[in-house]
């Protein structure tokens, strides 16, 4: 069965489909010694070379595709870029390397935003989770500056209208605060440019500090610390998938031998452990019984 090649390329981690399709436009791609246009099928089964400015790229069949997510808690003042000119920090600084395949963002936080990015090594995945029709909620904390009463909350989640068009917040609740530094938890089931920010703004209040809590059943890790990444199971992979209407990937071997690796280093530790004691006790009888000699 032939797929399309921004579609087989994505799933092999060389991008999203969005990011592959641009590729593809700029003649960057070719299959077989010939440059590669959209709407280009292909056979993952066959002998097809397919090049990549010129290098050549390893794709799998689906059911051979181990599919990757990680979360990571972003720092405020990182950049959702690869790479930046000026040098400034970026997401990727600090996830782990890859051979072969890229991280790919699910979408995107502004430089002032900290809080939960995805991270996957499956184009498609990617851009199921942005696309509008798979209606992906995310939650936010929000520290607001700024008076707001009950009329404004509720306008808040009926509906304001922004340059780009109508938006709402599907929930608004309370967290507390102090003085006019309130904080709001928010969810909503799209991801346009600072749309949270935006909204408030509408209603007349500024955005002190902004964090996003979860992406679709995803929740921010309380013991993650800001940098830090963590890496979803080969289960917890698979009811992301399931979410966008993906077939379940085949088992991560990296999760077994992590495992087995975290199993040995508790066995060790339990084994120097009572080689300790054993020894102490040795001694300690020797010593008692020199001292009763004397």
């Amino acid at each position: 069965m032939s797929e399309k090649l921004q579609k087989v390329l994505a799933r092999a981690g060389q991008g999203s489909r969005r990011e592959i399709e641009a590729i593809i436009q700029q003649g960057r791609i070719s299959v077989d010694g010939k440059v590669a246009t959209l709407g280009d099928r292909i056979e993952v089964t066959q002998s097809a070379t397919i090049r990549l400015d010129g290098h050549v790229v390893s794709v799998k069949a689906l059911q051979e595709t181990v599919c990757r997510v990680l979360i990571y808690y972003k720092h405020e003042g990182e950049l959702c870029t690869r790479r930046d000119p000026q040098g400034r920090p970026t997401v990727f600084d600090r996830l782990p390397k890859l051979h072969g395949l890229r991280w790919i963002s699910v979408g995107r936080l502004d430089v002032n935003t900290s809080g939960l990015l995805l991270f996957t090594t499956d184009g498609e995945l990617a851009n199921r989770l942005m696309h509008p029709k798979s209606v992906i909620e995310r939650e936010y904390a929000v520290r607001i500056f700024g008076k707001i009463d009950d009329k404004k909350i509720k306008q808040l989640c009926k509906g304001i209208q922004l340059k780009d068009g109508p938006a709402a917040f599907r929930s608004v609740s309370y967290q507390g605060g102090e003085g006019i530094n309130q904080w709001y938890n928010v969810t909503l089931a799209e991801g346009r440019n600072r749309e949270v920010r935006r909204l408030w703004e509408a209603a007349g209040v500024q955005v002190s500090r902004l964090i996003r809590l979860r992406y679709a059943d995803i929740m921010l890790p309380k013991s993650l610390p800001r940098g830090g990444w963590t890496e979803l199971s080969s289960k917890e992979t698979n009811c992301l998938r399931d979410k966008v209407a993906l077939a379940p990937g085949p088992f991560n071997p990296a999760e077994t031998v992590g495992k087995n690796r975290r199993s040995l280093k508790a066995t060790q530790i339990r084994r120097a452990v009572k080689r300790h004691v054993q020894t102490s006790g040795r001694t300690g009888a020797r010593n008692t019984g020199a001292r009763n000699a004397h």
